[in-house]
């Protein structure tokens, strides 16, 4: 009878504990690269607002405070996907070392030619190893994510959990610089960035034993072959291209807004609000168990933002600006999730790094094209006219999506059995 009692949890080894944050953060070595990732990336946000907010002071116009914000994002946009590359060739930290360097050195050639009123074409020069030079912390984070887990169904919950630390940078670093360039100095925003930076990017590629490893002939072919080959990942890019919208012209049209009613501090208390509805909404959908196929989520999610998006440019006052804009990032970050989650089925291991920044850079792109057009919309129309620039950009990626859906669907592969490094299923043993 004794041997009845043993074996019957084993013969019955009922389904793993479900995905959440709690096994997650429980998978091996998951600490040493998500605590120095987190600082690594804080930076990233502070970007586009510090250059606005520092452009536009010594300048006077969001046309051109925009325009040299776009110049940096571009720059990151097609940079990005190269560094993904040269990552998933030769390594993370070969790339980032001298990245950060890169970065933080003419980040602050920026900032010095900004205070000397040089002309827009000189700030344009300078943005551009500004941009291109911007770390991929976030897509190398979810690179050691997916060796980590290696097919767990803990990558939906890490996609998640990513997300929700992408957006809480999106609260506290326009929140920091906003706060730095109104009460320090407007170039102290850009500066801190430059900085943080340097130290976060450094301290992150000292976490050598997380990092993908880089193999050798076998993978030669797979490295080789750009992820943009996939179509799900050039439509997942037209979608990404939709957010990015929505990131720049809310920059934009907040700053605008805030400065329109005397109340410049408030645009880091708006887009903070905008961030924290993505935040929020970020943690519950990674602790749901989604029945619905990815594709369908992302189809249904994406069609919340572009009807959220699509009435921004209605509000007329603090209150209800920040209302629709907390519901906003509610529809931004399941959008997200879904679309990174996407590709661990879509591409091939040896080049997700790639494909991650591919993403990235989409919405660095789309950010870019917005704080341009609405820089110039918010100077030259009505105020709040910048704000048409999300509804835009969600509904035209909105129709792509609609139209190209079947190559987002993702084939099962073969699989044993679905766990992550270190989540095994328990068994009593008397």
């Amino acid at each position: 009878m004794a041997s009845t009692v043993t074996t019957e949890p084993s013969e019955n080894p009922a389904a793993p504990p479900r995905p959440g944050y709690g096994q997650l953060l429980r998978t091996r070595g998951a600490w040493t690269f998500l605590l120095p990732g987190f600082a690594a990336r804080q930076p990233f946000a502070m970007l586009t607002i510090s250059i606005v907010l520092l452009v536009q002071h010594t300048t006077g116009s969001y046309g051109a405070a925009g325009a040299a914000a776009a110049v940096t994002g571009v720059s990151m946009a097609l940079f990005a996907p190269f560094s993904g590359r040269l990552a998933d060739r030769h390594g993370q930290r070969a790339v980032l070392v001298p990245g950060v360097l890169v970065h933080a050195l003419s980040g602050l050639v920026l900032t010095a030619l900004a205070l000397a009123h040089a002309p827009l074409w000189a700030l344009f020069v300078a943005a551009v190893p500004t941009g291109a030079s911007v770390p991929q912390v976030g897509p190398m984070v979810r690179a050691r994510w997916g060796v980590q887990l290696q097919d767990s169904p803990l990558m939906s919950t890490a996609a998640a959990f990513e997300s929700v630390t992408d957006e809480l940078t999106f609260v506290f670093g326009p929140l920091l610089a906003t706060a730095l360039c109104t009460t320090v100095a407007p170039a102290a925003g850009l500066v801190t960035e430059a900085a943080l930076t340097l130290a976060g990017g450094l301290l992150f590629a000292a976490r050598k034993s997380t990092q993908p490893q880089v193999t050798g002939d076998g993978h030669a072919r797979v490295r080789h072959a750009s992820a943009l080959r996939v179509p799900g990942v050039r439509v997942l890019a037209v979608a990404f291209l939709g957010i990015g919208s929505v990131f720049g012209g809310m920059q934009v049209s907040l700053a605008a807004f805030s400065e329109s009613i005397g109340e410049p501090g408030l645009n880091g208390v708006l887009y903070g609000t905008f961030a924290a509805g993505n935040m929020f909404s970020g943690i519950v959908c990674g602790a749901l168990a989604w029945k619905a196929a990815p594709h369908r989520r992302l189809l249904v999610g994406y069609a919340a933002l572009a009807l959220t998006a699509s009435a921004l440019w209605t509000s007329h006052s603090a209150p209800v600006l920040a209302g629709l804009g907390l519901l906003v990032g509610m529809c931004i970050a399941p959008a997200l999730i879904t679309g990174y989650t996407l590709v661990e089925g879509l591409v091939p291991a040896g080049a997700r790094t790639e494909a991650f920044t591919w993403l990235t850079g989409a919405v660095a792109l789309g950010q870019a094209a917005a704080v341009t057009v609405a820089g110039q919309l918010e100077d030259r129309l009505w105020g709040g006219a910048g704000f048409l620039v999300p509804m835009a950009g969600t509904v035209l990626a909105l129709v792509t999506l609609l139209a190209l859906r079947s190559r987002l669907v993702t084939r099962p592969r073969n699989r044993t059995v679905a766990r992550g490094v270190g989540h095994r299923v328990p068994v009593t043993v008397d």
